[in-house]
Order: structure tokens, then C-alpha cells, then sequence
């Protein structure tokens, strides 16, 4: 199942009757629905998981933090807990958590192994049902513990709502300190939660744009630490680097297509044109996609690979640009957005279902979302200065980058598609272009 973190066995079985035959109460069951203005978050009882130290408790709090920050759940207080829990493996006194209006409850235990390793145990109840719904035991690394509590508030995520979790990943992205008009910048990656925070980059030279690959552990990201703009491929477990190429004029590093095979970049040429170029990795070769007279830039591809979505200012006149669609080999390309402002860095959901964007409309800069075709343009954040937009994941979370007046500098926020549940990330110093990890391995 993981790489660091392997399941030995599901244990929900061992509750009375069989687990993949419950349901949950469809009253209690959180259902995502971005047409809807508010979600009312699940009340649900996390309680500390059983263990001869703090383990427990800090992989339970992890859980907690997780699911609460998500804003589809409601963890309740501890001291409202009836029941003391001494035995996860014994069901629970349904009564004293339905009191509380505990819908759902997790369980658990953490203990250590001969060999060093952790074990960690999760079980998520329905109270009102009086059933167990899921359970899994996990071994990890001691230095892995956090993942343990990230890979459980997943499964309990993905059991209540139907979708993906996103808490196992982790988000790529450019660490700023130093005064402003000295600014220091290193290529930095951390938790989405904001822990464990490790550099990438020695600060030396500036980098920016950071993306990441779909579906491996690696990033492009842009440095100029040749005093032009260089791209590089950067494999984050093993650090090993590669230079994809030296592009003058480059604003933006390139995207991954959903296979990683390609990156799709927007160059200028001689002709003083801004346009849309694919490059095979393997290769090096590139290929011409747009040839207009305008400034086409910030492309990135469908999940399926099939479509590109970017900005032209070739319809809307200088500094205007708008959205445009085209298919992967540059065919059919088609205007999708008619609102006023300028549209920039749009990002394709890796559902398919919705396009990210930034737009700076009545002096304010705003981050949205609209469908593939232009509809449903709906405006999820507004600030004073705040781009970047970068999917988790499932689909239904998006970060970006905002600077307050008076701040100093920009730090990471993120909001889901209800737009009503915007969350700071904390980082140590100023953070600006993040990018989403797939889920670890």
C-alpha cells in the first residue's frame, strides 16, 4: 500500500458481523457538494489511541487536525467524552457517544514493536448504527509516525465522504526570508499540514515556480543561479537534479503532463511572440503549439492529457488576457472566459471537472474556479494580492499564495470549493508559489 508504511491487515472483520456490509445512516453521511453554500462538518469523537506514551495521543491529534481542517468534520471536545476507552477492540457503549451526538467515533491503539517499528491500529464506529464501519493496523518507521495519522485521517475521510483523503501529501514550495529588497528564496517542501519543513535549495540563487509531477515524487522548478532562467527536474527523495534546459524569457517553469512524459512550458522567441511549447522529456524535443501575435502563456493539461487550458491576451487587447482551452496538439482552440478582469495561471482539478484561476478585477485579486467550457465561473477568495492556485490532490481543495498590506511578504492559504473554508498553512518565514504533491507512495 505505501512504500514506508505498509497495512498488514484489515480489521474490521473482527467486530461483529462483516464490515463491507454496513452502511453509513444516510442523515449522518457528509456529502460534498460544491453547489452549496454550507457544509454542516460531521460531529465526530476522535479519542486518544491507547499506548505506553505520548504516541498515541500525538497520532490521534494528527487525525483530529486533519479531519477538522478539512471543514466536513466537527472533532467534539474530549471533555465531553462519557467513556473512558481501556479495550479498542471491544465495541463501545453506543449510548454514551449518541448522548454527546458523536455520529461517528475512531478508536485506536499504538504500540511498539520488537524491531523498532511502530504499529498503529485505527477503528471508526457509526454510533447511531451501532456498527463498525472501517479498520486498519499500519507498521511504520519511528521517524514516520506522522504519515501513520495523515494515511488514517484518509481512510476515515474517504469512508464518511466517498472521496479521496488528501492528508498524505505534501506541498512543494518557495521559502522567503530576508528584507525585501534582499530577499532570500530557497525551494522548500513540507506536509500540507505545515510540518516538517526541509530546503531543497541553499537559497544561493533565486528560484520560483516550483511544479510538481502528477504522478512521481519530483518537481520542475525555475533558478537563476547563472543570472539567466534555467528550468530544472529535481527528484525529491534522492536530491538528484537534472537541467532540463536555459530558457530566456521564461516567466513561469513548466508543467508536468498527466504522465510525466512531457512539460509544457510557454516560451518567447525571437519574433517577440509569447507561445505554447510541449517538450518530451526523454527527448528534448520540442514542439510549437500556438502561433498568434499575442502573449500566450501559463498552459497546463487535462488530467486525461487530451486538453490544454492557458492565457492569451489575443482577444481581450494588451495586459487583458483571458482563458483559452486547445486540444494537446494545439487544435481548436477556443475562448472560455468573457468576464471582466485579467485572467491568469490557470490549473486543470485533476478531477477534469473544474479550471483554477487567478483574476485581478476592481483592483482586488481573486481566486476562482469555472467548468472546462467557461460556465459556473464562481469566485472562492478576494484579497489585496494573492495568485498561484494548486489542486490538492482530490480535487476539492486549492492553495494559494496571499500578501496582506502591511505584511512584509506573502504566506500559504488554503479554501475548498465551498469557498467557506479558508485556512492559513503556517510557515516559519514568507511562502509564496506552492504546488501539490499526488499522494505519497
Amino acid at each position: 500500500m505505501k512504500k514506508l508504511l505498509t497495512t498488514l491487515m484489515t480489521i474490521a472483520a473482527l467486530a461483529a458481523g462483516a464490515a463491507g456490509a454496513l452502511t453509513f445512516p444516510a442523515s449522518a453521511r457528509v456529502e460534498i457538494d460544491v453547489n452549496k453554500g454550507t457544509i454542516e462538518p460531521l460531529p465526530i469523537a476522535i479519542t486518544d489511541f491507547l499506548a505506553g506514551d505520548q504516541l498515541g495521543a500525538e497520532i490521534s491529534g494528527i487525525v483530529t487536525a486533519d479531519l477538522k481542517r478539512s471543514g466536513l468534520f466537527a472533532p467534539i471536545d474530549k471533555s465531553a467524552f462519557i467513556e473512558k476507552i481501556s479495550n479498542p477492540d471491544v465495541a463501545p457503549r453506543f449510548d454514551d457517544w449518541k448522548v454527546i451526538n458523536a455520529q461517528a467515533l475512531v478508536t485506536g491503539r499504538v504500540s511498539k514493536e520488537a524491531d523498532g517499528r511502530v504499529r498503529a491500529e485505527y477503528r471508526l464506529w457509526d454510533t447511531f448504527a451501532g456498527q463498525q464501519l472501517s479498520g486498519e493496523q499500519f507498521f511504520a518507521s519511528s521517524n514516520n509516525v506522522r504519515r501513520v495519522g495523515h494515511i488514517i485521517a484518509d481512510a476515515i475521510y474517504e469512508r464518511l465522504t466517498g472521496e479521496k483523503g488528501y492528508f498524505d501529501t505534501r506541498i512543494v514550495f518557495v521559502d522567503e526570508s530576508g528584507p525585501k529588497n534582499a530577499r532570500k528564496k530557497r525551494l522548500a517542501i513540507m506536509d500540507q499540514d505545515g510540518a516538517n519543513v526541509r530546503y531543497l535549495t541553499d537559497g544561493s540563487a533565486i528560484v520560483l515556480t516550483p511544479r510538481f509531477s502528477p504522478n512521481r515524487q519530483e518537481v520542475t522548478y525555475m533558478s537563476y543561479e547563472s543570472g539567466q532562467p534555467r528550468v530544472y527536474l529535481l527528484q525529491i527523495e534522492t536530491g538528484q537534479r537534472e537541467l532540463v534546459g536555459n530558457f530566456p524569457g521564461m516567466t513561469f517553469a513548466p508543467r508536468f503532463s498527466p504522465d510525466g512524459q512531457k512539460v509544457i512550458m510557454s516560451l518567447l522567441r525571437d519574433d517577440g511572440n509569447s507561445n505554447i511549447f510541449a517538450m518530451d522529456l526523454r527527448s528534448r524535443s520540442t514542439t510549437r503549439l500556438t502561433n498568434s501575435n499575442a502573449i500566450d502563456t501559463s498552459p497546463s493539461y487535462s488530467p486525461d492529457g487530451s486538453q490544454i487550458v492557458f492565457t492569451s491576451d489575443r482577444g481581450g487587447g494588451s495586459g487583458r488576457s483571458q482563458i483559452y482551452v486547445m486540444g494537446a496538439d494545439g487544435s481548436n482552440q477556443k475562448r472560455i472566459s468573457f468576464g471582466a478582469g485579467v485572467y491568469s495561471t490557470p490549473v486543470w482539478s485533476p478531477r477534469g471537472d473544474l479550471v483554477a484561476f487567478t483574476k485581478q478585477s476592481g483592483g482586488e485579486f481573486q481566486i476562482g474556479v469555472m467548468k472546462p467550457d467557461g460556465s459556473g465561473e464562481r469566485i472562492l477568495s478576494t484579497g489585496f494580492q494573492q495568485e498561484g492556485p494548486t489542486w490538492a490532490p482530490n480535487g476539492r481543495v486549492l492553495m494559494f499564495f496571499r500578501e496582506v498590506p502591511g505584511s512584509g511578504g506573502p504566506k500559504l492559504f488554503s479554501i475548498d470549493l465551498t469557498g467557506r473554508n479558508e485556512q492559513a498553512i503556517p510557515t516559519k518565514d514568507y511562502a509564496s508559489d506552492p504546488a501539490w504533491s499526488p499522494l505519497l507512495d
